[in-house]
């Protein structure tokens, strides 16, 4: 009996996203071909790994016993390709802080189970724009920005509102709208401030963070209001929606990608399904399901 390695490969990027779509997404391929190549490896193991319903993908239990030995063989196999004398290979990736900064280990670890053997991965936190400007000068192989206005270039992967964040029982203040912001030229900064403005609010600076993570903090301990995407709020559940603020408006999401190699080609494909999967669970009240039981869509 011979195991076919891009099912038992296919077969562990549904275990990690929940999801055929999704898996399917990372490995350049459509859904059915997904559910195909795993009927299939299900059929030579003689043993049932997924259990399929419309709503959710889940593995069964001998599906959890399988998927170590899954990931091990293809281990083992994407290191026999691999030259002894080979030098490592680097790979860069450059991330908005005000997309993922408060959550994307998810997406890190996929990427991380993407890369060949003997690749290292660099990242970078940091604004859109600095992220862009390095990009720009080939400094960066990925990139995952916030764009709010212009430009056209890169792979669009969804949109994520930005919203008012404070502390639960939160009252706006009579006098100027205290505000937590990472430092100019932040483009989130940038909008908030233009929508009070507009609204003839005034407001004031109340904490200015080097992170997002900070900001969180600084709203947790009441020193004022952030505006923060729905990505990277979804899992504060002790923040709440500030009300009697005007409403902020939403950006694109869009990934900066040179691929000129498979290695490149494939970690680009893990990233982008993991910023489509955190956007479509990033939603009021929705946080993301377990890895292994998650909506198939």
């Amino acid at each position: 009996m011979m195991l076919d390695l891009e099912s038992v490969r296919l077969f562990v990027l549904t275990a990690e996203y929940g999801s055929l779509t999704r898996a399917a997404e990372a490995a350049g391929t459509v859904q059915p071909v997904v559910s195909q190549r795993i009927k299939a490896l299900e059929k030579t193991l003689g043993r049932r790994l997924l259990d399929r319903t419309p709503r959710f993908v889940r593995l069964t239990d001998q599906g959890h016993a399988f998927l170590d030995r899954a990931r091990s063989l293809l281990a083992a196999h994407d290191a026999a390709l691999t030259e002894d004398d080979a030098q490592p290979r680097r790979v860069t990736l450059g991330v908005s802080d005000h997309v993922l900064g408060a959550s994307f280990d998810m997406a890190l670890r996929r990427i991380r189970a993407a890369l060949p053997a003997r690749a290292f991965l660099t990242v970078t936190l940091g604004q859109s724009q600095a992220i862009r400007d390095r990009f720009d000068k080939g400094d960066i192989d990925l990139a995952i920005i916030r764009r709010d206005a212009g430009g056209s270039d890169g792979e669009v992967l969804g949109e994520d509102p930005l919203e008012w964040r404070a502390p639960p029982n939160w009252l706006r203040p009579t006098g100027p709208v205290p505000l937590v912001t990472l430092p100019p030229p932040c483009g989130v900064r940038a909008v908030a401030i233009k929508v009070l403005d507009h609204a003839d609010l005034s407001w004031d600076d109340a904490f200015i963070g080097g992170s997002c993570l900070a900001l969180i903090t600084a709203v947790r301990a009441g020193l004022g209001v952030a505006p923060l995407g729905r990505i990277v709020a979804a899992q504060q559940q002790d923040l709440t929606l500030a009300t009697g603020l005007p409403p902020l408006p939403s950006s694109q999401i869009v990934m900066l990608a040179r691929t000129p190699d498979h290695c490149l080609a494939e970690i680009a494909r893990v990233l982008a399904a993991s910023v489509r999967e955190m956007l479509s669970y990033a939603t009021p009240r929705r946080l993301p399901a377990h890895a292994n039981a998650a909506h198939s869509r």
